[in-house]
């Protein structure tokens, strides 16, 4: 199977040796043209340094004659160097003019240096007639040394035309043909990339209109196919498969949503429906004290708080209600276990009023101050305290129950989140609950209803006591209620 990958290996390869061609191409036949050009025009310029040396070292020859200056004489030589080194270039240069003029000129040159130096050693013993003699010859020699430069330069610049002429002959076909290798090149790129997108392009299109089907919920289109051999048609069968598999899920999911629905509609009604004989037996008892020993104000006031309790005990779990209405039914259970233990138990609420227009699980709060009252505080012989506030934190209601008593291990409070983790004696976990709502169960029905996993911390320490609060994710809903689950 040929890869995406191999055939844009293979694209950008011919289409870099393609290029590549081009600029060699480009690159020596520019640089042919531009050394014949170089050659020719550096032979004109070293004729000009030659005939500018020459005036310069006959100017401080007769300097040096006039004024005997030693720094002249420093100069004369570095002159003398620098010419000579001009004649020995020209005399590399074979091919630039005619053999006999170039040795000519050469010669012409060197004896225009013998005489300068002549001039200049004469000059050193005082010899008038010699060096005067000398400068004389030097002078005539420069001057015959320019006109046969200007001569040579005539002669050459006359050959430079019908050279120059060629180039420009050579310089148009290059343009042309380089115009042709330039254009070549791109209509095969061009060509090359046009077959190689659409082979790629196609696919994609076709992958792309079939997701767009499943995003907009089609999920019997027609299946896909692919046919290039590479990576893409891989994809399309997998594309096959993963859309049946999600046309299967979604059926499978339905039917177990359905089932979920049934399931827990009818674990609420169970849940519901257990009310726990014992506590009915002990509360009914201290009404029976109380309508003894006491008014009648009172035992109806107990009576009163019992029946809302049993009451909203009862009511339909799978709708929600203000979380006033749940501060309410634990006030009534406050009212109802101060009324048992009188000062042994003591409760303190803490609210902040705007937090209780939130909607929250009906039956939540009274589950965990139960929880606290029977395994908390209950055993204890004073001091037993149990307490519950109501708070704002950033966008969250933090709702926290929190008692004195016995505190829980580790394994203890594992043992509470996840009852189903270990085996338990069968009628042990409610004993003494008004209901049969466990930790557990309202952990759960808030994870339902906000739709979070994070509802809850649980803080306790052996001996010292435990703390429950809920992270409640802050929404008013004026009171409506609604269904979840």
């Amino acid at each position: 199977m040929k890869t995406i990958r191999s055939k844009l290996l293979l694209y950008f390869f011919v289409f870099v040796v393609l290029f590549n061609v081009v600029s060699i191409s480009i690159y020596f036949s520019s640089r042919s043209l531009l050394l014949e050009y170089d050659a020719s025009f550096e032979e004109f310029l070293l004729l000009n340094r030659i005939s500018q040396k020459s005036n310069l070292l006959y100017e401080k020859a007769n300097e040096y004659v006039v004024e005997k200056n030693q720094k002249t004489i420093l100069q004369f030589h570095d002159i003398r160097h620098q010419l000579e080194d001009d004649v020995e270039q020209l005399q590399k240069n074979e091919d630039s003019m005619d053999d006999v003029q170039r040795k000519k000129y050469v010669e012409m040159t060197k004896t225009f240096v013998q005489e300068c130096e002549m001039t200049i050693g004469f000059m050193l013993r005082d010899d008038i007639d010699q060096y005067t003699k000398h400068l004389r010859e030097a002078r005539n020699t420069a001057s015959y040394l320019q006109e046969t430069t200007l001569s040579l330069i005539d002669i050459e610049l006359t050959n430079y035309q019908s050279f120059f002429a060629d180039m420009e002959q050579r310089n148009d076909s290059f343009k042309w043909f380089i115009l042709f290798l330039f254009n070549t090149t791109v209509l095969l790129a061009v060509c090359f990339a046009l077959w190689f997108s659409r082979s790629i392009n196609r696919p994609i299109q076709n992958l792309s209109k079939a997701a767009k089907e499943i995003a907009s919920g089609k999920l019997n289109g027609a299946e896909l196919s692919i046919q290039s051999n590479d990576e893409l048609k891989l994809l399309g069968n997998t594309f096959n498969v993963m859309r049946e598999n999600i046309r299967e899920y979604i059926i499978e999911m339905e039917k177990k949503s359905e089932l979920d629905r049934l399931l827990k509609e009818f674990e609420l009604k169970h849940l519901q429906n257990q009310i726990n004989p014992h506590f009915l037996f002990n509360t009914l008892n201290t009404i029976s004290r109380m309508a003894y020993l006491e008014d009648a104000e009172k035992t109806s006031a107990l009576i009163q708080s019992v029946s809302t309790l049993l009451r909203y005990s009862l009511r339909d779990l799978s709708k929600s209600v203000p979380l006033s209405e749940e501060v309410k039914v634990v006030k009534d259970y406050f009212y109802i276990q101060q009324t048992r233990f009188s000062e042994r138990i003591t409760f303190t609420i803490n609210i902040e009023e705007r937090c209780l227009d939130m909607a929250i699980p009906s039956l939540i709060l009274q589950p965990l101050v139960e929880n606290a009252f029977i395994h908390g505080v209950e055993g204890k012989e004073e001091g037993g305290e149990i307490g519950l506030s109501i708070y704002e934190s950033g966008n969250r209601v933090m709702v926290e129950v929190r008692d004195n008593g016995i505190g829980m291990t580790n394994e203890q409070l594992h043992a509470l989140l996840h009852p189903s983790d270990g085996p338990k004696e069968q009628g042990e976990e409610h004993v003494g609950h008004s209901t049969g709502l466990g930790i557990h169960n309202v952990i759960r029905r808030l994870q339902l209803f906000y739709q979070t996993e994070h509802v809850v911390d649980i803080h306790s320490v052996v001996n010292k006591g435990t703390t429950v609060t809920l992270i409640l994710p802050f929404k008013e809903d004026n009171h409506e209620s609604h269904h979840y689950g």
